[in-house]
């Protein structure tokens, strides 16, 4: 309830400062991308709305009132003439221009706007992504802000064609019958009907959205390969039919609560201005037809005009409405463009080389967690170290890796790279110095080649991949498939694609640390998908790889444990033992307990680790 009502806090209305400054600062970012697209835009909008009046309003009354005047023929003619020659000419040329000039304009604007957020995203620490309030934001300014930031643009163009309109169409109605401008300002008094229309509408967009995130939730467990065998071989697709079927009774809901109240309002805001217009075409008409004291131009600019000023005297009072609800979504965009990441990029510091890494007193806990997830953590490793960090699921091992690579900032404590603390290096160079392997690793909708280097392939580099794939085990999978390692994984956007299992593709995710000579090379949970013959094989590869370079590895499979310099047992975010494996087994610890409940399936000779294949 309390995290409702801060959400709800957040959504707030915005003062009017902010509305205004929100709309401004997304038309300096869209001018600072394209310097001349808003002068141009906005002047075409300027033409466009005097033409449109010089045309449809003031040509065809001179014509018509001329005429009724007597003038001759021929000059009737040649202004008629005219009026074709303006209309054609806007809509065969200048109405048709803003569709060949603008489109590579927004689409400039839209990639700098993406570029931006991409950017930022890769630079924020990755506790922003765990933190749920800071994680909506960003998902809100990437979907948002594009559509957004050119609606901006919309509605400014839409407020000058309206202005320019209303300017020109409300003076030249002023000279016929000053009268008459009371019929137009009579729809402006029921605009806070049209208001209230517009905030009902909203509220129920408002609304809908989390029933059609469920609905949209529903759909892709239907059709989604990550979920089809569950939803076949188990009831689980009754219970998701239920859920959309609620969905849908909500969304009925919603229409009900809504619907009327908005019919009435609807149908309310625009008879009021039907009606205005209708009464001041009765009263041009009368002056017209029976007083003979307006001219059958001016009546026809009354019949044309009287509902454009009406439409755009309302259009001016409510397109603030419209700038405040683009501010709503323009502050998830700036604030994720503004924020400023705790863990700053360091470009200035020194380069990273081989040497020890030290923890002091580390400590570490998530934002709204009730106790540290890394506790008062001490240890050195030397270059060319082979550690293991072993413990049950939740002991911290993940997160003091986390650590390690600085996507955290210790709580207390410091983390330090041959004395020196780790932020104090550039960041690229102290994030290549790692060589990183996740057990929750990803693969991309690219080729094999690239999923393994993960960058660009350059020349020489499918010896390179090849020999990798060797190593982690995967060649002989890879080398199956028709294209070799020019094969794309997933089939998101290649129908040719290949989808491989679990096992092959954590191969694949492995072969990247044959790949490059980085001093540090930290595994989680390498061989969870192996079987154990694929397991030895792959840490035998691995350590012949990882000779003279720093090597930490999560493993559940104490078995792998052995072939460490030394190991740390982690158990609720401490350290609980450490030492060789032959050391702890003679102390009968925790990690000798642990070791011997896997002996059945593993047995240790000759200082080596072979799978027990029953």
């Amino acid at each position: 309830m309390k995290r409702n009502k801060k959400k709800d806090k957040d959504r707030s209305p915005l003062k009017i400062r902010r509305v205004l400054s929100n709309n401004l600062y997304v038309l300096g970012v869209i001018h600072r991308v394209a310097p001349s697209y808003l002068p141009t835009y906005f002047l075409w909008s300027v033409g466009n709305a005097l033409l449109d009046f010089f045309t449809n309003v003031w040509l065809l009354r001179e014509i018509v009132n001329r005429y009724q005047s007597g003038r001759s023929v021929q000059e009737v003619l040649w202004m008629l003439l005219l009026l074709i020659a303006l209309n054609l000419l806007w809509y065969m040329i200048i109405d048709s221009l803003p569709s060949f000039i603008y489109p590579k304009y927004r689409q400039r604007i839209v990639e700098r706007i993406e570029k931006e957020l991409f950017k930022k995203a890769s630079l924020v620490e990755l506790e922003c992504y765990e933190n749920p309030e800071f994680y909506d934001k960003y998902v809100k300014a990437l979907e948002g802000a594009n559509g957004k930031c050119m609606d901006v643009v919309y509605t400014v163009d839409s407020l000058i064609w309206t202005l320019v309109s209303l300017f020109s169409t409300g003076t030249l109605l002023f000279f016929i019958d000053p009268l008459l401008m009371l019929f137009g300002l009579v729809p402006l008094f029921f605009s806070i009907v049209k208001n209230k229309f517009n905030k009902l509408s909203k509220e129920k967009k408002d609304e809908s959205r989390n029933v059609e995130r469920r609905e949209g939730y529903v759909q892709r467990t239907f059709y989604l390969n990550e979920y089809a065998k569950e939803m076949r071989l188990c009831g689980i697709s009754r219970l998701m039919l239920k859920k959309h079927r609620d969905a849908e009774n909500d969304f009925r809901s919603l229409c009900k609560k809504y619907g009327f109240k908005m019919a009435v309002f609807y149908l309310f805001s625009n008879s009021s201005s039907a009606v205005t217009s209708f009464a001041a075409m009765l009263y041009a008409a009368f002056r017209t037809l029976v007083t003979h004291s307006m001219l059958l131009g001016d009546c026809l600019v009354v019949f044309n005009s009287i509902d454009v000023v009406s439409w755009n005297l309302t259009r001016v009072a409510g397109v603030f409405t419209q700038f405040r609800e683009h501010a709503m979504y323009i502050e998830d965009y700036r604030f994720f463009v503004e924020y400023q990441p705790k863990l700053k990029k360091n470009t200035d510091g020194p380069r990273v080389s081989s040497d020890t890494l030290t923890l002091d007193n580390v400590s570490f806990r998530y934002t709204g967690a009730e106790k540290d997830s890394v506790s008062d953590i001490s240890l050195s490793i030397k270059p060319g170290e082979k550690i293991a960090l072993v413990g049950h699921n939740g002991s911290g091992k993940t997160t003091l890796v986390k650590l390690l690579l600085h996507l955290y900032e210790p709580r207390d404590g410091s983390i330090t790279l041959g004395g020196r603390d780790i932020g104090d290096y550039n960041s690229d160079s102290y994030r290549d110095a790692f060589t990183v392997v996740f057990q929750d690793f990803k693969m991309f909708s690219m080729s094999v080649a690239e999923n393994v280097l993960l960058r660009p392939l350059r020349d020489g580099d499918e010896q390179t991949v090849t020999e990798a794939l060797k190593k982690s085990g995967a060649y002989e999978k890879i080398s199956s498939l028709d294209k070799g390692i020019a094969t794309t994984l997933t089939r998101e956007f290649d129908d040719e694609g290949v989808v491989l299992s679990v096992g092959e593709a954590q191969k694949v995710s492995l072969a990247r640390i044959f790949t490059n000579g980085s001093p540090f090379v930290i595994l989680d949970e390498p061989s969870s998908a192996l079987d154990p013959i694929a397991e030895y094989k792959m840490f035998e590869n691995m350590m012949e790889a990882c000779q003279d370079r720093t090597l930490i590895f999560i493993s559940h499979r104490l078995s792998s444990a052995v072939l460490a310099d030394r190991v740390f047992l982690m158990e609720n975010g401490r350290i609980i033992e450490s030492g060789s494996h032959s050391e702890l087994m003679k102390n009968g610890g925790k990690y000798a307990e642990m070791f011997s409940m896997q002996a059945e399936n593993y047995a240790e000779r000759n200082g080596e680790v072979n799978a027990d294949v029953k």
